[in-house]
């Protein structure tokens, strides 16, 4: 009879457990998704290949968030402007259709102004080379921006020492040189010209943080996302020689790891 009453009551405690579980991760997403607005973009409605001229067979409708698409994207009552355009590039199924991917007329072009969200700032800064990626960031990317500064050491104010820190996540880029989302590409290839200048859509803090990071002996870099990448770290640590050499067993370790588990 003990033996039967002890079963029943690690079940009780088994199922108010998971219960609870169940109700802090519901609860920890909705904070993730607190006033995140979902909105209708034109989609590819199956794989298309590039040079294909669009008919609405090709185009179908995808609900995302707007925040992972900005506002460089077409949205329904976009259609009529995109049927009859020829595809600068390939799209698989369910693949948002960006004004990048469209070889849309000139006469549509109004400059960077129009393409900029409601209480943001468009911002340039010279990043070019292997600090963008090699050159492969191109407009519409969602970008996280790192700093790498040299200051005077905490331990010893006598010498410096060199500090890496992300300075800001998921950050959009609006421009490279002088391409625009919206515009044709300058080449005949489909691939964006060179350039030293990178555009990005940010809050006027930002801006400000992104002015004085470069103007601190700083050296900018950036790192590209996946579109549908919208998570955020709260915090990120500084990165000097001393949490490096600390740091660097666990992180080959967890590296090691993520290779297997690819596997």
């Amino acid at each position: 009879m003990k033996n039967k009453l002890v079963l029943v009551v690690a079940l009780l405690v088994g199922i108010l457990a998971f219960w609870m579980s169940a109700r802090y991760l519901a609860s920890e997403r909705a904070k993730l998704y607190e006033g995140a607005v979902k909105i209708k973009i034109i989609a590819a409605d199956k794989d298309i290949a590039a040079m294909t001229e669009l008919t609405r067979d090709d185009l179908g409708i995808k609900s995302v968030y707007k925040s992972a698409v900005g506002d460089n994207v077409f949205l329904p009552e976009d259609a009529d402007r995109v049927i009859g355009k020829r595809l600068k590039y390939p799209l698989k199924k369910n693949e948002p259709l960006w004004w990048t991917h469209v070889d849309m007329p000139r006469d549509i072009e109004t400059g960077l102004a129009p393409v900029i969200q409601k209480g943001k700032r468009a911002l340039s800064i010279a990043i070019s080379g292997a600090a963008a990626v090699s050159g492969l960031v191109k407009p519409n990317d969602r970008v996280d921006v790192y700093g790498t500064f040299t200051f005077p050491s905490r331990t010893n104010p006598n010498q410096v020492e060199s500090v890496t820190f992300t300075l800001l996540e998921g950050v959009t880029v609006l421009a490279t040189g002088s391409q625009l989302a919206r515009q044709n590409t300058e080449s005949g290839n489909g691939q964006s010209a060179g350039y030293s200048m990178v555009t990005f859509e940010v809050f006027p803090a930002e801006a400000e943080l992104l002015v004085f990071a470069q103007q601190t002996r700083g050296q900018l870099y950036l790192s590209l996302r996946n579109p549908s990448d919208v998570d955020y770290k709260a915090e990120y640590p500084s990165v000097n020689f001393e949490y490096l050499e600390s740091m660097l067993p666990s992180i080959n370790e967890q590296r090691q790891l993520d290779n297997r588990t690819s596997m």
